[in-house]
């Protein structure tokens, strides 16, 4: 868990609009949805922590694949 709250950040929001079920029908708003959540979890570094180690990401997402 020792990477920036900005990566977090990113990769979060990245995942979460990746996997929105409107992704496909409104491509351009999943862009706009993976660039508000990047802000929005970056402007709050703890409550974007609290979702590392969840369901939403796992804490090992940065490790390499063996």
């Amino acid at each position: 868990m020792d990477f920036p709250v900005d990566k977090w950040a990113k990769a979060i929001a990245e995942r979460l609009s990746d996997e929105w079920d409107g992704k496909a029908d409104f491509p351009e708003d999943a862009e706009l949805l993976k660039e508000v959540l990047t802000k929005a979890l970056s402007a709050v570094p703890g409550e974007c922590m609290r979702l590392v180690g969840s369901g939403v990401i796992e804490e090992s997402y940065f490790e390499p694949l063996d």
